[in-house]
């Protein structure tokens, strides 16, 4: 999957925007994708070593789980390791992918 689908995944759920708020050139191109009522973040999309990753909000007890049970879900690059995974796309399932990012949309709602 590349980015730019990766991305209009994220924006199919209602409200979310893409945001570019890192002024760093080594993060400019990092996607913040988060709602527009509340400006929270619900999924952090990048690259590391030539990598796509999604940094997505989890519960701690999913967080464990998932970790535990994918080698490609792993704590979060940069963001509270607790509430927060990271996520290699070319290895997951697109309905799983699915799934973690309405949970994270979901938890970020409120």
């Amino acid at each position: 999957m590349k980015k730019e689908t990766l991305v209009k995944l994220c924006l199919e759920l209602e409200g979310a925007v893409e945001t570019y708020p890192f002024k760093d050139k080594q993060y400019e191109q990092y996607a913040v994708i988060r709602h527009k009522n509340n400006n929270k973040w619900f999924a952090l999309i990048f690259y590391l070593e030539d990598k796509l990753f999604i940094n997505l909000k989890c519960s701690p007890i999913d967080s464990a789980i998932l970790r535990d049970e994918y080698e490609f879900i792993t704590p979060a690059w940069h963001m509270n390791k607790t509430h927060w995974i990271k996520v290699e796309i070319a290895k997951a399932p697109v309905d799983l992918l699915k799934s973690l990012i309405l949970n994270s949309y979901n938890l970020t709602l409120k």
